[in-house]
């Protein structure tokens, strides 16, 4: 039986990163970045932030959207998508919008975010409308939302048994019957420490036998500047418990767990592998004075791709 986990001043600065990512997507949307009709409904209102962060964040977007294609390309869309750590994201609006929309959709993150995310749902009639459809009903009861593919559920990502209780009441499925699952997991690992995000992974990959798992997050943090990130967060409250290596360590961590192939690229190498007119697009929208820092940010941020099955072995940067 899972212990009860109390939440710590670290836990609320965790949570309080997802309202700085939110304001760092809706600027980037703003000025025309990518398109994201539902990001306003969750943030009113942002202050201009710096090209590079803009930049980070259109990379960052574009690459999971690329990866995530490419899972429901090889699949179909009779699958489901676990996102882990999800904040305010909406990914599931997006997907819904167009000819990509899945089987089943799960949300997990703190019970404090699920709650918010569920209340801003109810009160917007855009949001909720994509959720329920003529025979369904949505259920929202103490900051959990349930309805016919989409379910938004709070918990705690480090007690593994109740991820497991959480999944299974939203329909997830284990083993061989489970549909083919894609796992999200953008900056949330890399919060846990090693053993309870060692535990998680190798449940992960045990539990769906057809899956794929991309996770975002920090790597390299050896260095001056990595050396300086830390300390910013750590001023913050924020303790990066499960800082990860350079990208060959992280693939190489992944495929320990249970996985059978996994690759993993810092961001700079995925910036250079977005089709050209995409770049093209994108760097003209804002002028790049700092492009040393660019640099320096995209090497100390990876993606990584860990999957199951051979269905989805072939998926990779430029495919």
């Amino acid at each position: 039986m899972d212990n009860i986990v109390s939440w710590s001043a670290e836990d609320e600065a965790i949570i309080a990163t997802n309202t700085d990512a939110t304001e760092c997507k809706r600027c980037a949307v703003e000025l025309g970045y990518w398109k994201d009709d539902y990001i306003p409904y969750f943030i009113r209102h942002v202050d201009r932030k710096a090209p590079e962060i803009n930049r980070g964040y259109y990379a960052r977007v574009r690459a999971m959207e690329m990866f995530i294609h490419q899972f429901i390309e090889r699949c179909g869309t009779k699958c489901q998508i676990i996102n882990l750590g999800c904040g305010f994201d909406t990914l599931f609006w997006r997907l819904k919008d167009s000819t990509q929309a899945v089987g089943n959709f799960i949300e997990l993150d703190f019970p404090a975010v699920t709650s918010k995310k569920c209340h801003i749902i109810k009160r917007n009639k855009q949001l909720l409308e994509k959720i329920s459809n003529e025979d369904g009903e949505v259920m929202i009861r103490e900051g959990d939302l349930h309805s016919d593919g989409y379910h938004l559920v709070g918990c705690d990502l480090r007690c593994l048994g109740e991820v497991r209780r959480k999944l299974e009441a939203a329909g997830a499925g284990e083993g061989a019957g489970a549909p083919p699952t894609l796992v999200l997991a953008e900056c949330v690992l890399v919060y846990l420490r090693p053993e309870a995000a060692d535990a998680l992974l190798r449940h992960l990959a045990a539990a769906f036998p057809r899956s794929a798992l991309l996770v975002y997050e920090q790597c390299n943090l050896g260095d001056k500047f990595g050396e300086v990130m830390v300390r910013n967060l750590s001023a913050r409250g924020v303790a990066l418990a499960g800082a990860a290596g350079p990208p060959a360590a992280q693939a190489a961590r992944l495929r320990a767990l249970g996985f059978d192939a996994a690759r993993c690229w810092d961001m700079h190498a995925v910036w250079r592998a977005l089709p050209d007119d995409d770049r093209a697009r994108v760097e003209a929208l804002e002028m790049l004075d700092e492009r040393e820092l660019l640099l320096q940010l995209n090497s100390h941020y990876a993606l990584a791709v860990a999957t199951r099955s051979d269905i989805f072995a072939d998926m990779d940067l430029n495919a």
